[in-house]
């Protein structure tokens, strides 16, 4: 892969070359990304989404929204990071082509801005939900008249390859949804490959999937565009990353593994001792300790140890991509770059604690199987209805339950695959409460 091909500006339906060097600085293509991306529906909806704690009214625990803004902030200094030493290494991207060192920043950025822009509600019970409601709930009925990949797609849903979708799927008068550059949809893809096989390698971009069968055309086109390098063979689709795609997975796991913790702190679902016993290896060699002492509230000091925390793993994940840059760019590096790290140990230790005293806590499950009933009690009564509308056997009920549809929603899909898609890509973009909106109504209001 080559730096000047994965940084394309171009979007989708351009019919001429957008060159860096005759951008306008003030309105830099990537840094539009990051503007289409934090103005639209699907973003916005973000902020009623289960990031830790389902439901939650708790100030400070985090949603999918701040998680979102955070692991964006984070992904723009690895990226700038990163692009410093790049521009050194490869000073033409610059002098011919007119790259800057923040371009980088402003690619990883974005697309760590959509990062979780297709989660469905309630955290990732919402995909398990959806994908067993194919596969062992009524919706196996359907199980005979899809494809392999197709019915894969649903009983394995994913929502990074829903992310794909929201970002880049047309509707009238809407071409192309969000139009982003492809350099920004390429870092996006942390698992560029289809539903089937599944995890046919220890690859980490073979660990999950990245786009739908109905988004796969589009896809091939992006990848092609980009310069990455296949890496499946015969009918099947699959690629290597996008190199700012690492970047944008450690920003990711560093904020999750630092900043659940300390909502779990800060909740009382961890003890405030634990804090230093598990940061202190992360922190020790750039902490103020009379600062720290100066600090009179637990989550003063929860905040300060965090800060510094995420500051140790940003440059370490940077280090560890410099070094294995040309490895990367050969489609030869197979790891997280948090897999690589010297603080692996240290932070397996806290997701340890957060599973068993957050993730694993009673709040959770008991909102978690709310959103299972809720999830699947939605899926079942629209793909019926939809589908009964389809095959022109709807009833009353099934017509009154169609229009509760927004608007956006309310469209024809000739193929059955397409029609479940539809339905489950519709429930995915409710929030939490929305959804639990949905239910009652359904449920007669109780």
């Amino acid at each position: 892969m080559h730096w000047e091909q994965l940084l394309s500006l171009k979007r989708q339906g351009d019919t001429s070359k957008r060159l860096r060097k005759e951008q306008d600085d003030t309105r830099l293509g990537f840094e539009v990304d990051y503007d289409r991306i934090i103005f639209s529906s699907a973003f916005r909806s973000l902020q009623d989404k289960t990031q830790v704690i389902p439901l939650s009214k708790t100030d400070f625990v985090h949603t999918r929204l701040t998680h979102s803004l955070e692991v964006s902030v984070v992904g723009r200094s690895l990226g700038r990071l990163v692009g410093k030493k790049i521009l050194e290494k490869y000073p033409y991207l610059k002098e011919v082509h007119g790259y800057h060192m923040n371009d980088f920043g402003a690619i990883v950025a974005a697309a760590a801005l959509a990062h979780d822009i297709g989660n469905p509600p309630f955290g990732h019970s919402g995909e398990k939900a959806i994908g067993e409601y194919f596969k062992t709930g009524k919706g196996n009925q359907y199980k005979e008249l899809l494809s392999d990949k197709e019915w894969q797609d649903l009983i394995d849903f994913e929502g990074n390859a829903n992310g794909f979708s929201v970002v880049t799927s047309s509707r009238p008068g809407v071409e192309g949804s969000l139009r982003l550059t492809y350099a920004t949809l390429g870092t996006f893809m942390k698992y560029p490959k289809e539903s089937l096989p599944k995890k046919p390698t220890s690859n980490i971009a073979d660990k999950k999937y990245g786009f739908f069968q109905q988004d796969k055309t589009f896809f091939k086109e992006v990848a092609s565009e980009l310069g990455m390098i296949s890496n499946k063979s015969g009918d099947d689709i699959g690629f290597e990353r996008h190199p700012l795609a690492f970047l944008v997975e450690a920003a990711d796991d560093i904020c999750y593994t630092i900043i659940d913790f300390e909502d779990g702190i800060n909740l009382g679902l961890i003890q405030e001792e634990f804090a230093l016993e598990y940061l202190i290896k992360l922190v020790k060699n750039s902490i103020d300790s009379d600062k720290y002492k100066s600090l009179t509230t637990k989550e003063d000091r929860i905040s300060y140890l965090r800060a510094l925390a995420i500051g140790s793993l940003i440059n370490d994940a940077v280090n560890v991509f410099l070094e294995n840059e040309e490895a990367i760019l050969r489609g030869q590096f197979h790891s997280a770059l948090t897999d690589k790290s010297q603080f692996k140990a240290q932070m397996n230790d806290i997701i340890k604690i957060s599973i068993k005293n957050i993730y694993q806590s009673k709040e959770v499950i008991e909102k978690e199987v709310v959103g299972y009933q809720v999830i699947n009690t939605l899926l079942d009564k629209f793909c019926t209805a939809y589908n009964n509308k389809f095959d022109g056997k709807s009833s009353n009920y099934d017509e009154l339950i169609l229009k509760l549809l927004p608007e956006k929603f309310v469209t024809e899909k000739m193929s059955l695959y397409e029609r479940l898609m539809h339905i489950c890509h519709f429930v995915s973009m409710l929030t939490d409460g929305k959804a639990v909106q949905f239910f009652k109504i359904i449920n007669g209001g109780s």
